[in-house]
């Protein structure tokens, strides 16, 4: 049956996804409202086939998808591998906080977890879904898709070591974004960290790629 495991969240953790969402909102919608202002001044100050033909080509631009990230990151934490392992097993793997904790609905389905997302102002909505299964070179992955199209995966490896438990999540982005979603990948680099250190992780060593 669907549920919502909002409640369940640690308050730290929501806390730091109320900062991301309070900064990536304005940002979001303030990239929106200049591309339309650009594409009304265009048609406005421009000869009307002009005008039409950069507005178009504004619009285009910003969502053309060019942009593809991946990397790899390195935490420890204070938890058994086990607890780290039912972690990322759960509703609410650490990677995918931004996504679980502002999911509308989150669902158990075969093989995984999937969440119901909605955005501008709850008129539109995507469904994610996270499978997660033994990896071929990695302990377990997380592979996310979007509709039926490919999002990206997650391969985790998970290792006690003295006193503390690393974790090596090494990720894969299967599917390019444009312009207009360039600002809000940064906000969430910006408070990711601070996510996963909500959720009792320490970032030991990023690498994080943005490429063409």
């Amino acid at each position: 049956m669907p549920s919502n495991t909002n409640s369940d969240v640690p308050r730290d953790v929501s806390a730091v996804v109320r900062r991301y969402r309070r900064l990536e909102r304005p940002i979001s919608a303030g990239i929106a409202v200049l591309v339309g202002l650009v594409a009304a001044a265009a048609i406005i100050t421009l000869p009307l086939a002009v005008g039409l033909a950069v507005a178009v080509a504004v619009f285009v631009v910003v969502r053309v998808p060019i942009f593809e990230t991946g990397g790899t990151t390195t935490l420890s934490t204070q938890q058994r591998p086990d607890e780290v392992r039912a972690a990322f097993e759960s509703a609410s793997p650490p990677p995918l906080v931004f996504q679980w904790e502002l999911a509308d609905e989150v669902e158990r389905v075969d093989g995984g977890w999937s969440y119901e997302i909605s955005y501008l102002l709850g008129l539109r909505s995507v469904r994610l879904h996270v499978e997660t299964r033994p990896g071929d070179d990695a302990d377990l992955e997380l592979v996310v898709t979007v509709g039926d199209e490919s999002w990206g995966t997650y391969r985790v490896d998970i290792e006690a070591r003295d006193d503390e438990t690393i974790v090596v999540v090494d990720t894969t982005s299967d599917r390019r974004f444009g312009l207009r979603r360039l600002p809000q990948w940064f906000v969430g680099q910006r408070y990711r960290t601070a996510a996963l250190s909500a959720q009792g992780y320490t970032v030991v060593e990023q690498d994080t790629r943005l490429t063409l």
